[in-house]
């Protein structure tokens, strides 16, 4: 039965950890204002959807999910289209959505309250609308952390918005331009996480190569790692995502060489292979630089996982130009990989070079280099066999007395895992002999109690 209550709100978080970690420090606003969250969206006076507008297929999302609320709300509940597609799509929303109550965009999530106060004094089909082209973003006072916990991992968010002219991408018309959170906030939100006994920490923005730049900082993320590993000793997991190729500093691989609370994986997404495909997407284009910096990197740091993402199908690309792509990922072998076929996106600056790859063709070339990813995968796995690693274990099924967790090789929700034989505590670290390299996971043996 719905129970009507004040000052409620139900909030759904689409998309990215970035995405995650607006939607915490929104819930932070609200809950510090004496608003409280329900499990069920039919309890809550406030229904809350954080949208992404990366691309098509996120927007349909976000869209179906607000169409879905608006369709059972009743008429004391107030329904919020948040994030990032109102900075682009807010009339999209507007003419699929009937029901919506407000519209906020993604640069302006501190003004959550403000939001919610004039979405509950607006009339029936005239929704308040605060989204903020031209503003820059997270421009908050800093009282807010700008963290998301997962079990025993955590993100924390030190920077947003993009600089970068990708041809493919949106997000410098959805972000704004790149605002580097200050160093204090950073490690207040990281020793806030220590206290409560995160092993991992995920640093993200949308390039952390970038961290700084706009503060004049010549190699930001190294100096904010020179900072932020003795301010939390007792964290021993900090994971790096989202480099740009050219971007990672001869400093920030040393740092990786000789502290072992980072962790030695780097995710760099390249996007492509072929110079001219490159040139046209407006990426780095040397290629050549590029192998010569990941052979570098891989001669200097042990063991490191290294993570791409391509795209495939991009105007352009003909046999030859994928075929080059094939072959780059055939030689670098990469230990994950991301493949996703070019996404036509109005708007993007590539969007007067049109849509003319057919998907069919875009999809073969996805299962193929997927396809040839999977032997290199199970090759890079088999390494492992017979060795002792450190798993972070994020579930467990104790009829099969099995724990499944991850090494310092997989990043959450995109990478591999480990299957462990034996149950270990959720959110620990606990060591594990490698018995068996499968395509994309290890699979393992419990070999000592959880490390304290």
């Amino acid at each position: 039965m719905t129970k009507r209550t004040k000052d409620t709100y139900h909030l759904i978080s689409l998309g990215c950890a970035k995405n995650l970690v607006d939607s915490e420090s929104m819930a932070q606003l609200m809950n510090r204002h004496g608003l409280r969250p329900t499990s069920l969206p039919s309890d809550a006076e406030y229904l809350i959807v954080n949208t992404c507008g990366f691309l098509s297929a996120a927007r349909e999302e976000a869209i179906a999910v607000l169409k879905d609320l608006a369709s059972k709300k009743m008429p004391w509940q107030k329904l919020i289209a948040a994030g990032c597609m109102p900075e682009l799509h807010s009339q999209d929303l507007l003419e699929t959505v009937p029901g919506l109550d407000g519209v906020m965009g993604t640069r302006r999530w501190m003004d959550i309250l403000d939001v919610l106060a004039a979405a509950g004094q607006r009339v029936p089909g005239r929704p308040y609308m605060h989204y903020s082209p031209g503003l820059r973003p997270a421009d908050d006072d800093g009282s807010t952390n700008r963290l998301a916990i997962q079990g025993g991992s955590a993100y924390i968010k030190i920077a947003d918005g993009c600089r970068r002219a990708c041809a493919f991408c949106l997000i410098p018309h959805i972000k704004g331009d790149l605002v580097s959170r200050p160093i204090s906030q950073i490690l207040d939100d990281a020793k806030i996480l220590q206290d409560q006994g995160t092993k991992e920490i995920i640093l993200i923005a949308q390039d952390t190569t970038d961290y700084g730049h706009d503060l004049g900082l010549r190699d930001g993320l190294s100096e904010l790692l020179e900072a932020l590993l003795p301010a939390i000793p007792h964290v021993p997991w900090v994971r790096l995502m989202y480099g740009f190729p050219g971007y990672v500093s001869e400093n920030l691989i040393q740092l990786m060489k000789s502290e072992p609370q980072i962790l030695p994986y780097l995710d760099m997404p390249l996007q492509h292979a072929d110079p001219a495909i490159l040139r046209a997407m407006r990426r780095p284009s040397d290629i050549h630089a590029v192998r010569e910096n990941l052979a570098h990197i891989r001669s200097i740091v042990e063991d490191i996982a290294l993570r791409t993402t391509m795209i495939v199908g991009y105007p352009g690309e003909d046999e030859a130009s994928f075929q080059k792509l094939v072959d780059f990922i055939q030689t670098v072998r990469f230990d994950h990989l991301g493949t996703f076929p070019y996404s036509f996106e109005p708007g993007a600056p590539a969007e007067p070079l049109g849509d003319p790859i057919p998907e069919h063709v875009k999809i073969e070339r996805v299962e193929q280099m997927m396809q040839i990813q999977a032997e290199i995968s199970l090759e890079r796995n088999q390494r492992f066999i017979g060795r002792v690693i450190q798993v972070l274990i994020e579930g467990v099924d104790e009829e099969n007395k099995i724990s499944i967790g991850r090494s310092y090789r997989d990043a959450p929700e995109i990478d591999g895992l480990v299957l462990v034989e034996g149950l270990a505590p959720i959110g620990e670290l606990v060591q594990v002999k490698v018995n068996s390299g499968i395509t994309h996971d290890l699979v393992g043996k419990l070999v000592t109690s959880p490390s304290t």
